[in-house]
């Protein structure tokens, strides 16, 4: 049976945090539990508004982690600096919205080809994986190609907040000829975005060629009730469950 990576994002854990401007609940410590539990990789978010993740939490946890760290970033001057000082394990571009409450869609690499190429080849000098999130888009994933990207995160957001079955069949379609194009031109495939326990069925079941799932608010979230050990063995659980059924592509 193959295995699908999960890297579970914890920035919720410093939006909390930051609510009363405390210490705690500490992103460290929900990151080293997860390690603990069996999670692969920790993702986090530094925005350029700093409202949850803060330059501090990504210092400490690239220090204290064992597994590896994906650095989410907008493509500007200072997060590229800060990713070369920092040299996570990987860089994931993400576009980015002062006015959004979450990441809103996929990256529009067409329109930036030849900063990215820059950007990739800065990180690639330095060993640091390059990933772009991208909306499951056919002519974004060529574009990745061609910016030389070592890997695509697929946008589920669309595809998770849909709930007619007709509409999610299609988002179905649209993550499963994205995934099958970039395998196809050798790009690494990985998934995220409004992902649950009750959601990742259909995509490990229909969407081929995804190594990893960053799924992060409903870990979280989910923590509240059950705590992040439970709520990291319980997704986990999940993903293999779901391996196990899963037709061969």
């Amino acid at each position: 049976m193959k295995k699908i990576r999960l890297g579970i994002n914890i920035d919720h854990v410093a939006t909390i945090r930051n609510a009363r401007d405390e210490n705690y609940p500490d992103p460290l410590k929900a990151a080293l539990i997860a390690e603990k539990n069996g999670a692969d990789s920790i993702t986090i978010h530094l925005r350029e508004d700093r409202r949850h993740i803060r330059d501090n939490d990504l210092k400490i946890i690239k220090k204290k982690l064992r597994i590896p760290l994906n650095l989410e970033m907008a493509a500007v001057d200072e997060m590229i600096q800060i990713a070369i000082n920092t040299k996570p394990f990987q860089v994931s571009i993400v576009p980015e919205n002062r006015q959004e409450i979450t990441t809103e869609g996929g990256l529009n690499i067409l329109k930036q080809e030849a900063h990215l190429i820059e950007i990739g080849n800065r990180f690639r000098e330095l060993g640091i994986l390059f990933s772009l999130f991208i909306d499951p888009d056919i002519d974004q994933v060529k574009g990745a190609k061609r910016v030389k990207a070592d890997s695509i995160e697929l946008n589920t957001g669309p595809y998770s907040e849909v709930s007619n079955s007709k509409e999610r069949t299609q988002h179905l379609a649209q993550l499963r000829d994205a995934a099958s194009n970039a395998h196809d031109i050798g790009l690494r495939v990985f998934a995220g975005h409004g992902l649950t326990i009750t959601n990742i069925s259909d995509i490990i079941r229909n969407v081929p060629w995804v190594e990893e799932l960053n799924i992060g608010h409903h870990i979280v979230s989910n923590s509240i009730y059950v705590g992040m050990e439970q709520s990291v063995r319980d997704m986990i659980n999940c993903i293999q469950s779901q391996l196990s059924k899963k037709t061969t592509f």
